[in-house]
C-alpha cells in the first residue's frame, strides 16, 4: 500500500505569507531543475494504460519517473519508492512549504 504525501505553505501561521504554491511558481521552480520535467498528461502503463489530465512535474530518477502533481495549490507525491523522501523534503524546503501524510 502506498503513502500519498502533500506539499503544502497550508499549515503556516504567517499572514504575510502566501499560502497557496501557484502553478506558475512551480513550473518556475521545477524548470531550474534538470531531474523534471512537465507535462500536463501522465499516462499509467502495465496490463492496460490509463492518461490522467493534470499538472505533472516528472521526477527522473534513475529510470523510473515519479510524478509530483500540482493540484489546487498544494503538489501531491506518493512515497511507493522511498527514494522520494528526501527528495520530496528538498522541493518543500526550497518552496517554503511543509509535508504532511495525506
Amino acid at each position: 500500500m502506498s503513502q500519498r504525501f502533500r506539499i503544502t505553505r497550508g499549515l503556516q501561521e504567517s499572514e504575510h505569507a502566501e499560502k497557496a504554491i501557484s502553478l506558475e511558481e512551480c513550473k518556475q521552480y521545477f524548470s531550474s531543475k534538470p531531474d523534471f520535467e512537465y507535462t500536463s498528461v501522465f499516462t499509467v502503463t502495465g496490463a492496460t494504460s490509463m492518461s490522467i489530465a493534470g499538472d505533472f512535474f516528472m521526477w527522473s530518477y534513475g529510470e523510473i519517473k515519479i510524478p509530483f502533481r500540482h493540484y489546487q495549490g498544494d503538489i501531491y507525491v506518493s512515497g511507493t519508492n522511498e527514494a522520494v523522501i528526501p527528495k520530496m523534503m528538498e522541493v518543500a524546503g526550497e518552496l517554503g512549504a511543509d509535508v504532511v501524510e495525506g
